[in-house]
Order: C-alpha cells, then structure tokens, then sequence
C-alpha cells in the first residue's frame, strides 16, 4: 500500500468515511523526482480501481508528468521540494491532479497554445489542455503556486 492513500475493500475508489481519496507527497524538486511522482501516481491509481493501462490511468500518468516536469524546470526554487496531491471524487466523476511548487512569480499562461509549437519544448500545458476537462494555478499560502488539472472518470471505468 502508499503511504497517504486511503483504501476500502468493497471499492477502491469510493470515497472513505465518507470523504473523497486522496493521497499526497512531497518529492525532491528534480527529474527523478518528478519521474517518481508519476510512478506513484500510477500505482496509487491501481490501487484506486484503475489499472495502468486503463484510460484514466494513461490521461493522469501524462498530466502528472507534465505538471510535474514544470515544477522541476520553470518552479523549482533551491531548497524547496515540490508536492503532488491526487483527490479522487467518485460521485463527482473526477480527480483533482494538484502540484504545488515554491515559485510564485513563475506561472503558467492562461490559455496553452492552440496548437502544438514547432520547437523542441512548450508541448506540456497543450498535452493538459488536450487531456484534462479543465485546469489552472492558483497561489499558494504562504508561498509559491498550485497547478491542477481535473480528469474526468467515468463510471464503470475500472478496466
């Protein structure tokens, strides 16, 4: 089991004494940190009913990476790790991809581009964009920012 997750035999993915699931963690604001962050993401998923290869898996194992991978490059600011908060909203038919990191002044465009850059880089927030119903950044108290994406479940998708 993860450590910050929350189970339930009868449904993995149901919420917990009534409460949404959710897990979360700080990880060291570096590449291999945000590659661990998306591993865990993916493991936490399949304990939650959603197995690696289903749908939902592939769309926040993406997300995570590419919020994750911002965080290391564009928010890290020295000495500060980076969090990840994954909430699961079963009746809501959501979960909530969180990544907060300590750079206030560094936040992501509004709106991704419309299509996807030429260049090597700047592919990232259209990959969200394309795959989360909906995202943003909002500050953080006392410091730094919080990026979120939102991916739909749908029901029954525990393949």
């Amino acid at each position: 089991m993860l450590t910050g997750t929350t189970t339930s035999p009868d449904d993995p993915g149901a919420a917990v004494n009534g409460e949404p699931r959710t897990f979360r963690r700080q990880f060291a604001s570096t590449p291999l940190g945000a590659r661990l962050a998306r591993h865990l993401a993916v493991r936490c998923l399949e304990e939650w009913g959603h197995p690696p290869e289903s749908d939902v898996s592939g769309a926040v194992a993406l997300v995570v990476a590419e919020l994750t991978a911002n965080a290391v490059r564009h928010g890290r600011v020295p000495g500060h790790d980076f969090g990840l908060r994954l909430g699961l909203d079963r009746t809501a038919g959501t979960l909530r991809i969180e990544v907060a990191d300590a750079a206030a002044t560094k936040r992501p465009p509004a709106s991704p581009p419309t299509s996807p850059p030429e260049g090597e880089s700047g592919r990232g927030l259209f990959l969200v964009d394309m795959l989360a119903t909906r995202w943003g950044a909002e500050p953080r108290d006392p410091v730094g920012k919080t990026v979120w994406a939102e991916v739909d479940v749908p029901a029954g998708d525990n393949r």
